[in-house]
């Protein structure tokens, strides 16, 4: 439905917009509206009165159920046999008797209308999982991510246990250690050590931890180290196994490298060796694929900018060197921007994670010669098709006024 106000407004641009030459249809299709609606508008006083299908009065149907009926059916639900039954089960079991009353539709019906529609029974009513929390990392130190991993020892049954925490902007390994159990003062001590590294106390904004709902990372230990520290806690939902994605990511990169003994490892040493090793590589030598082919290491220093500028002049100037060998843009080494955690809503990261692209890289034409145009989004109401970070708010007479000038489009 739309507003009294709205409609005026319409027709008054619509009745400008013929004064100065322009076809109703036309005017029409750009306010987003039928040409059909407008003469019912019209004709009804619907500029005046506005739409009146809520305040209109309707009759009861003829086929609905008498007020004897509604009473039977509350009489019948309430019946000490039925005190534990739903409806769906109660209709049955009346027809199983030779009686029918009413459907089961028609038995909610009633039933909420006096207030009884409350689960019948010791059940209680299912819990909607929350949505994800959305954290969302512009900048090193910003959200970081933990969690703990099994690493398989020579002997069956015995395991050790990797304690790790990675920056979610950078992709950096902050913070590891390996331990021999698993338990809550080894994960209190990653974290208060790790806060010392990266200087946590020197910040004013403090980092946001998240992590699964394990037994060791939700333990009243960690979280009186937390609260010490002045670190955000944040849990992924119950039973959902992908809200951390990003530290199970990097545990299936470190388990499936080449040097990772498949057979186990020998001792607690030779497992922090390993631990050891990988991470100097996941950081200073791994060119992650998320973060345009840098490392880890020269994301969290800032550095990642100014190598893939580089990257881009190169580019450009092998572009320039042959130009038919590039049909399209060359390869786009626009650094990333923020980075989101469980976003909830595409806006959310379309508002937080936009990229500032290196000059040249989408602006360019493919070809000498060759126009690139911009690509243009369809909106449904008055503003028709508009280009990327264009508004709907635009004034609506303008495109009226537009319009007018150019006149009606030749048959």
């Amino acid at each position: 439905m739309t507003r009294l106000e709205d409609r005026q407004t319409l027709i008054q641009e619509i009745d400008a917009a013929r004064a100065n030459g322009a076809r109703q249809a036309e005017a029409c299709v750009l306010a987003g509206i039928d040409p059909r609606t407008i003469q019912r508008w019209r004709k009804n006083d619907g500029t005046t009165l506005g739409d009146r299908r809520p305040d209109a009065v309707r009759p009861a149907p003829s086929h609905a159920l008498t007020d004897e009926e509604r009473a039977r059916i509350v009489a019948v639900a309430n019946e000490p046999r039925f005190a534990e039954t739903p409806p769906a089960r109660i209709v049955p079991a009346l027809a199983d008797e030779g009686t029918y009353i009413a459907s089961e539709s028609s038995f909610h019906r009633v039933l909420r209308a006096h207030g009884q529609m409350n689960r019948r029974g010791r059940a209680k009513p299912p819990r909607r999982s929350r949505p994800p929390t959305t954290h969302i990392a512009s900048g090193p130190g910003q959200v970081w991510c933990w969690d703990v991993t099994f690493l398989p020892a020579t002997v069956k049954g015995q395991w050790f246990y990797l304690y790790l925490i990675l920056d979610l902007y950078s992709r950096k390994i902050v913070g590891f250690e390996v331990h021999a159990t698993d338990s809550a003062d080894h994960a209190a001590h990653l974290v208060r050590r790790t806060a010392l590294t990266e200087a946590v106390h020197a910040v004013a904004a403090k980092p946001v931890l998240h992590g699964d709902n394990g037994a060791t990372l939700k333990a009243t230990t960690v979280l009186a180290m937390l609260h010490w520290l002045g670190i955000e806690p944040s849990y992924s939902r119950p039973r959902v196994s992908d809200d951390n994605p990003y530290a199970e990511a990097l545990f299936r990169t470190a388990k499936y490298r080449p040097e990772f003994p498949v057979k186990g490892f020998a001792d607690l040493d030779a497992a922090r060796d390993w631990a050891a090793r990988f991470v100097h590589w996941y950081n200073n030598e791994h060119r992650h694929s998320g973060i345009k082919y840098v490392t880890p290491a020269q994301r969290h220093a800032g550095q990642d900018r100014s190598l893939l500028t580089a990257r881009h002049e190169l580019y450009q100037h092998a572009r320039r060197s042959n130009p038919r060998r590039w049909s399209r843009q060359t390869r786009d080494w626009t650094p990333s921007a923020a980075v989101t955690l469980n976003p909830e809503r595409d806006a959310v990261i379309q508002a937080a994670s936009k990229p500032k692209p290196l000059s040249g890289s989408v602006s360019l034409p493919s070809r000498p010669g060759l126009t690139i145009h911009r690509p243009w989004r369809v909106t449904k109401g008055m503003g028709g098709a508009q280009p990327p970070g264009a508004t709907r708010s635009a004034p609506f007479s303008a495109s009226m006024a537009r319009m007018a000038r150019t006149g009606p489009s030749p048959k």
